[in-house]
């Protein structure tokens, strides 16, 4: 069977900004969070997701919104383990359609490769790919922007691996373990709770986050195998996949247009008569992307702000001008919501996070 690629990420910055994922990870971290004392439902109303909506079965969140949130959870709990704690947390019914698919497939080597094949519904964070290798079915995990920070980068590496070979164990039964796993960052003072969990030899500062099924597992049949079932799941969800992809679409178009009016930003009744469509019904196609005109222009002037942060060249008011505030007060207030620090001091972690590679000091 060839290589299974994960879906190809969207251009420009869709991918942080757009509501598209489902915010599975987010419940699983508040749960765990709140066993540690730390309530994160503020946390999660200052990003826009207010207990009422977290309830809602059709919302999504964007990268943005779930990076800040998990940033914010790091602090709070101080766990650097806590990604791996929130993927063990993780189950089937998480998952939706997608789950019971997933136990109905013939074998574990075909469970994960249509878990791959429709990993966008399935609330992951990460960008997935699989195939088989010399030594075994390889699970492949890369960020989808390099430019994450590194804890909330760790975090999410942790609870895709994390989440795996917990779901793994509970389709197959608990004797499952991979032949090995590798992460790309250094090792942490302490690997005790990889070993414990994976159970198999685990490496780090690895070319890439590697996850090997032993053929033998690999060929394992589902105990939930039923050929039936499966094609009746796998047309639903290539169903939802189509409608998501008219979701994304329509969120590209919107953000492009906005990007490229800064500082001037399109106001939502142009946006309409641009669509063809009455403001009405523009509003309730964004509703069913879980998302706002409000929210994408915030997103999008959120990553201009970040860009030209980036860069020492621009002054404060340059960076306001450029991203469409009204005055440096205003993208002060912005850069503190969005990160809880002054726009100079923003920039001063993007220059110790960079390197000399990245903006110079100012």
């Amino acid at each position: 069977m060839p290589d299974i690629p994960g879906p190809a990420s969207p251009p420009g910055n869709s991918r942080s900004t757009s509501a598209t994922i489902p915010p599975n990870i987010l419940r699983s971290l508040s749960v765990v969070a709140g066993e540690d004392g730390v309530d994160l439902r503020p946390e999660l109303a200052r990003v826009g997701l207010e207990e009422a909506v977290m309830r809602s079965a059709a919302l999504r969140v964007s990268y943005r919104q779930g990076s800040t949130v998990i940033r914010r959870a790091l602090e709070l709990t101080g766990d650097e383990r806590l990604g791996l704690r929130v993927g063990s947390a993780q189950h089937l019914t998480a998952w939706g359609l997608l789950g019971f698919a997933l136990m109905a497939c013939d074998t574990l080597e075909h469970a994960i490769r249509t878990g791959v094949k429709y990993q966008n519904l399935s609330g992951a964070m990460m960008a997935w790919s699989a195939g088989a290798e010399e030594d075994g079915f390889v699970l492949r995990a890369r960020l989808p922007d390099p430019a994450l920070d590194p804890g909330v980068g760790v975090f999410l590496t942790e609870e895709a691996f994390s989440s795996v070979v917990t779901l793994t164990r509970l389709i197959v039964g608990p004797a499952f373990a991979p032949s090995r796993v590798a992460f790309v960052y250094h090792a942490p003072r302490d690997i005790t709770p990889f070993s414990d969990l994976f159970a198999c030899p685990v490496g780090f500062g690895a070319q890439d986050n590697r996850y090997v099924v032993h053929p033998a597992w690999a060929r394992t049949v589902m105990p939930g195998r039923d050929p039936v079932i499966l094609a009746s799941v796998l047309e639903l969800l290539d169903a939802q996949v189509a409608a998501r992809r008219d979701q994304q679409e329509l969120l590209e178009v919107l953000e492009v247009s906005i990007a490229q009016g800064l500082p001037s930003v399109p106001s939502f009744a142009e946006q309409a008569r641009r669509h063809a469509a009455s403001e009405r019904t523009l509003r309730r196609r964004l509703a069913d992307c879980g998302t706002t005109y409000e929210a994408i222009v915030d997103g999008v002037r959120r990553e201009r702000v970040e860009q030209l942060l980036r860069r020492s060249e621009p002054t404060l008011r340059d960076v306001a001008h450029q991203a469409g505030f009204s005055d440096e007060r205003a993208l002060r207030r912005a850069v503190r919501r969005w990160h809880g620090v002054a726009p100079l001091e923003l920039r001063r972690r993007f220059e110790r996070s960079e390197g000399p590679g990245g903006v110079s000091g100012r």
